[in-house]
């Protein structure tokens, strides 16, 4: 697999790692460098990055690594739990890396993702990792997957997928509004509590242009067409998203992000309204 690391770069022109973050262009190249040698039998398998790394909008400390692998066919079981544990397999093995755990998506075949067929599929979430039978991309995901993907390696699949429908769009939209009013009146000690804020205001931007950009941009285009009431707390959470290494240990942050459920409840009754207004 020596052949394998350089089509990282050599694949597509436009992937550009977030400024002074050179480990986690490492991070992302070891990666794909065993995912190849896991699923080598296969051939190249199809590997992209979307999400905040693709859109320039990677923080350590709150993004996620949004990966999505596709083999060329079906992952065999002895495959499938190999994968299953990989992201463990590397924090022990680059003890000092702080990104392999940042690292969610999803491994499967291409012919599965495409026609939705059951087969094995690795899935690694926030909340942990498992094998399950089938896979899809919620909206906002294709969307930026088609729209800012970055092809690491592989053959490019995206011009076969089709274009989430304003429909689809609308329900992710009004899914994503139900989870705010019944997990977000209130908010924990933590330097992410704000991004309920900045979900809504990708939710708005969708809704209004039907594209989904970066969460840091959102929340800007929020505050710059007055969308948002609390206009002093967005600014503090985009200060926060900007750097939130430097605010995880701030006493007075962390007391402040627990206070945070009636300024989310209030910015989500301006997406209830636009809703209601159809957009």
């Amino acid at each position: 697999m020596l052949g394998f690391l350089p089509l990282v770069i050599q694949c597509d022109r436009r992937f550009a790692f977030p400024r002074g973050e050179v480990d986690v262009k490492q991070s992302i190249s070891i990666m794909v460098e065993r995912l190849g040698a896991i699923l080598d039998q296969h051939g190249i398998p199809s590997v992209y990055l979307y999400g905040s790394v693709a859109l320039d909008d990677f923080r350590l400390g709150w993004s996620d690594i949004d990966i999505l692998c596709l083999a060329r066919t079906s992952l065999t079981q002895d495959e499938a739990n190999n994968l299953v544990g990989l992201r463990q397999t590397l924090l022990q093995e680059y003890p000092r890396n702080l990104y392999f755990r940042s690292f969610e998506g999803a491994i499967l075949s291409g012919d599965a993702f495409l026609m939705h067929k059951p087969e094995n599929v690795v899935y690694w979430g926030t909340s942990g990792e498992r094998i399950v039978d089938q896979y899809a991309l919620d909206p906002f995901s294709m969307i930026e997957l088609i729209d800012s993907g970055i092809l690491l390696c592989g053959n490019d699949i995206r011009n076969t997928l089709t274009y989430p429908t304003s429909d689809e769009i609308i329900k992710a939209i009004l899914n994503h509004y139900s989870i705010v009013r019944k997990y977000a009146a209130s908010t924990g000690r933590s330097v992410r509590s704000g991004g309920w804020l900045l979900d809504i205001a990708r939710c708005l931007y969708t809704l209004h242009t039907g594209k989904v950009i970066s969460k840091t941009g959102a929340g800007e285009w929020a505050i710059e067409n007055r969308l948002v009431p609390d206009i002093a707390v967005m600014q503090q959470v985009l200060e926060i998203r900007r750097n939130p290494m430097s605010f995880r240990k701030d006493t007075a942050i962390l007391d402040w992000s627990a206070t945070l459920g009636g300024p989310i409840q209030r910015f989500a009754d301006v997406l209830g309204k636009e809703l209601e207004r159809g957009g």
